[in-house]
Order: structure tokens, then sequence, then C-alpha cells
């Protein structure tokens, strides 16, 4: 099997996960937030700010992942659907992903668990929150160095980094 062919198929299945996985954590921030809103009973500044910014990292993985979805499949050779594209897109989704799954995992001192009740007001959110950041956070990772591969397979065939992802 060429590249072309694991693009054709993997391509899809990647940028499905990661949109399930934006998906669930959309929903659990946007509880938490509405929560902390509501009731005021976050632990820090901090907790709430990161988990809005969380919820703002999710919506945009969202949006941006089913519109470079849908220029994989019905625009591949405009620009953008092109590799050049494709990096930009994702190398801004890792860093809004790396900040928001660190500066959390930060927030909440590296661990959390049920017995931090008395700290934390919503443990168990606060632990999926973290943990689906961090499992969004690797396939956006995983995206980005295949979207680097893809640039480099690119520039040797001489299309240059505006090359349609697949061949």
């Amino acid at each position: 099997m060429d590249f072309d062919t694991h693009m054709r198929t993997g391509y899809p299945i990647v940028f499905s996960l990661i949109v399930f996985c934006s998906i669930i954590e959309l929903s659990l921030s946007a509880w938490l937030t509405s929560r902390f809103t509501a009731y005021h009973n976050y632990f820090s500044l901090a907790e709430r700010d990161r988990t809005r910014f969380l919820l703002f990292t999710s919506t945009w993985t969202i949006v941006f992942s089913g519109l470079y979805m849908f220029f994989f499949f019905y625009l591949p050779g405009s620009v953008l659907g092109s590799v050049a594209s494709h990096f930009f897109f994702l190398f801004l989704t890792w860093a809004f992903w790396t900040a928001g799954a660190t500066s959390i995992t930060f927030a909440l001192s590296g661990e959390l668990n049920s017995n931090t009740k008395s700290t934390f007001a919503y443990p168990v959110q606060l632990n999926a929150l973290q943990g689906f950041a961090w499992v969004t956070e690797a396939l956006v990772t995983f995206a980005l160095l295949a979207m680097f591969i893809r640039g480099i397979l690119a520039i040797r065939r001489g299309d240059g980094m505006r090359g349609q992802l697949i061949a």
C-alpha cells in the first residue's frame, strides 16, 4: 500500500476521532462552565478560565475539522485543501490543545481523583476534561506528524506545500 491509500482511509478516521473527542470535550467544558457561572463554585480563577479555554478549543476543533474534512473530500485541489493549509490548521490546533491540556493539568495540580471532593466541586468531570484534552492533543499530534510527512512527500514529487494531500 502506498501513502495515498493510507491517507484516503486514515484521514477520515483520524479526523472523525478528533471531532468525536472534541464533542465530548465540548460537552464537558460547557457543562462545567455553566456550573461555574451559575454557582461560582470553582476552586480558583485558573480552573474556571482554563475550562473556558478548553470550551473555545473544542469548538474551534469541531468547526474547523469539519471544514477541513469537507475540503479534503470535495475541494482537494483548492488552496484550502492543500498540504500547507492543513499543516497550518493542524499546527494552530495542536498549539491550542497542548496549551489547554497543559494548563488544565497545572490548574488541577497534575493529579485529580475522587478523593479531592473537598477541594474541587466536580472532580469526576474535571478528571474527564483533563483526560479527553490529552487524548485529543495526542490525536492532533498524530495528524500533524502525518501532515508533515505528507508535506515532505509533496515537496519531493515537485508539488511543494501547495500540493494536494493525495497525488
